[in-house]
């Protein structure tokens, strides 16, 4: 009978340290060639032209804004675009005339009376100091207050020069060259005079 003989089996020697370093080195250095190369061709996708937007054609006409609309502001003057002049409306000369009627001026109609014209043209002088006005704006209310015979005064004043431009003294001047008869201012001031000195020689003769 023939004995068969068991072979112990044979293990693989196993690595020295230097190959096992050599082995790892070479993994570090595959690892390191496979980034380089991703970075590589992420780098060329990075530098790939861009795609360029179609420019319009040469025929087509760019959009043009709209012209900017005149806007209206509180005081009824138009806001034009910029270099565009504006045509500034005149003076309101309503307003003017109705905050003077409501200081309840006297009218004047014209008399051959010089105390009784004196004192109307202090009573007007008072209000349109109080009002506030231009020289300007002072001979348009004090000829807004002229009626009748003092009415056609004035506008052959107004035929006869440019009231437009003309000042309050002006305005005074020719006022007291129509209505200022010195001889009949002379005449009335003796009047009233006697009639003061009369007045309170009487109260005398009654104490």
């Amino acid at each position: 009978m023939v004995r068969i003989r068991k072979i112990a089996p044979v293990n693989p020697p196993e690595p020295d340290l230097a190959t096992v370093v050599a082995n790892l080195q070479r993994q570090l250095l595959e690892q390191q060639q496979e980034t380089n190369r991703l970075r590589e061709q992420l780098a060329q996708l990075n530098q790939r032209p861009q795609v360029n937007e179609v420019p319009p054609p040469a025929d087509q006409v760019p959009p043009v804004a709209p012209p900017v609309p005149d806007i209206p502001r509180n005081d009824g003057i138009p806001i034009a675009p910029a270099g565009v002049p504006v045509d500034l409306p005149p003076v309101r000369e309503d307003l003017l005339y109705e905050r003077f009627r409501r200081m309840k001026t006297p009218e004047f109609e014209g008399t051959m009376d010089p105390i009784a014209a004196d004192n109307w043209l202090i009573d007007i002088q008072v209000i349109l100091d109080v009002m506030r006005l231009t020289e300007q704006e002072k001979v348009l209310c004090a000829s807004f207050a002229l009626k009748k015979d003092a009415r056609h005064w004035w506008m052959t004043v107004q035929m006869r020069r440019d009231v437009t431009a003309m000042s309050w003294q002006d305005f005074v001047a020719e006022f007291r060259t129509m209505y200022y008869n010195r001889e009949v201012l002379a005449v009335q001031q003796d009047e009233f005079a006697n009639l003061k000195q009369g007045t309170m020689t009487f109260g005398k003769t009654i104490l």
